[in-house]
């Protein structure tokens, strides 16, 4: 995965002369790759809504399926961009070679003919004309066989440039088809976001709590390390709260006796298992990784991973969980921090609009937002216990 993300189409797309053939192929390799994993997460997210019985687990698969659909539009777009590139530079290097092989051959070809057209009453009225008449005749049938295999290499090189035109044409209507799917997608989503947020205002008013702690944790905080220690130490106080025990019910007839009383108590209080791993852990954008986990950044270690990403690209939740903060942060535009399970939280940054709230049961995949104009970058964080953890690390679970 990792090797996929190295060579990740972003932000370049038909406007940056500068980059060599081999990353516009890495690119489109990518972004294929990229492409048939936002395919086949879309599939499995539609049939998990299908089968999902409550309410709200089956509008959060059915949104993030979306979301899906929508990130693989964008790879598909990409995809495009670099076949457009690739054809385009081989069209180039085509013309070049064209042109040098088609000088020569015009001007041997405009001396043979001027030869082949001087007059017979030439020969008659010039000593010598007769001879050299003959001589030039042999010298035309000596050197048509090697016009004609020219002419053939030319012809067949001129069709491939329409080939190659040909190619162009469908690649850019390809990407058409997809900018115009990408839009309808947006406008379906955002039609669903706008639904459901309706329907949270309505059902949950501890939520908007939530939020207004949130906020007054960030307008304390000194710096982003500091807010995401006050949000991890309040999901800590929420997580120890909700594992309290509650009333020990009766049994519903007859009793059980003092041992098995015993073992039902220790049954309900055993810790559940700490998960290592974040389950279906994906990177909330497609894009090209432009800063690793650890690499130095104005001198300090970079404690999570950067992103370069297409314009508007759409961002999903990494794994599920709670998003414990949702809203603009100082230097780092809209942000937002999920609680997850196993002591887990992630931190997405640099993105422009934000669809989530404070509050929100998300699920991996989740719709959370976009990213800025012109050549966004994202970056995800992710810490395990307040200590920073890589991300790519859980690619691999």
């Amino acid at each position: 995965m990792a090797a996929v993300l190295a060579g990740a189409a972003g932000a370049q797309g038909l406007d940056d002369p500068g980059q060599s053939p081999a990353q516009t192929r890495r690119d489109l390799a990518a972004a294929q790759v990229q492409a048939g994993q936002a395919r086949a997460r879309a599939e499995r997210l539609d049939h998990d809504a299908q089968q999902a019985t409550a309410a709200a687990d089956k509008a959060a698969k059915e949104a993030a399926a979306l979301a899906a659909r929508i990130q693989e539009a964008e790879a598909q777009i990409v995809a495009d961009e670099a076949r457009i590139r690739i054809i385009e530079q081989q069209r180039s290097d085509l013309r070049a070679q064209l042109a040098q092989r088609q000088k020569p051959l015009v001007e041997l070809t405009g001396a043979l003919q001027r030869l082949s057209r001087r007059p017979p009453l030439v020969a008659l009225l010039r000593p010598g004309s007769l001879a050299d008449s003959v001589h030039t005749r042999a010298l035309l049938e000596s050197m048509l066989p090697q016009v004609q295999r020219r002419t053939a290499a030319l012809r067949s090189e001129l069709a491939r440039a329409r080939a190659l035109q040909e190619q162009a044409r469908a690649a850019e209507a390809a990407r058409q088809q997809e900018i115009a799917s990408l839009d309808t997608r947006r406008r379906d989503l955002g039609v669903m976001e706008a639904r459901q947020r309706q329907a949270a205002r309505e059902a949950n008013g501890g939520a908007s709590r939530e939020a207004e702690h949130a906020l007054a944790l960030a307008e304390k905080a000194r710096d982003l390390g500091g807010l995401l220690q006050g949000l991890e130490q309040a999901a800590a106080l929420r997580d120890r709260l909700a594992a309290l025990p509650g009333p020990v019910l009766r049994p519903a007839s007859g009793w059980a006796g003092a041992g098995q009383m015993a073992a039902d108590a220790a049954y309900d209080l055993a810790p559940s298992p700490v998960p290592t791993a974040l389950p279906d852990f994906l990177l909330p954008v497609t894009g090209r990784l432009v800063s690793g986990f650890g690499d130095a950044s104005r001198g300090t270690a970079a404690r999570g991973i950067t992103l370069s990403v297409r314009p508007q690209a759409q961002v999903v939740a990494p794994s599920g969980g709670r998003v414990a903060f949702a809203g603009p942060f100082a230097g780092y535009g809209q942000i937002i921090i999920i609680d997850h399970p196993g002591g887990f939280t992630s931190l997405i940054t640099g993105l422009a609009r934000i669809s989530a709230q404070v509050g929100d049961n998300v699920v991996a995949g989740s719709p959370l937002g976009d990213a800025g104009p012109g050549r966004p970058q994202i970056t995800l964080e992710l810490r395990r216990d307040g200590r920073p953890v890589n991300p790519l690390d859980q690619l691999h679970h």
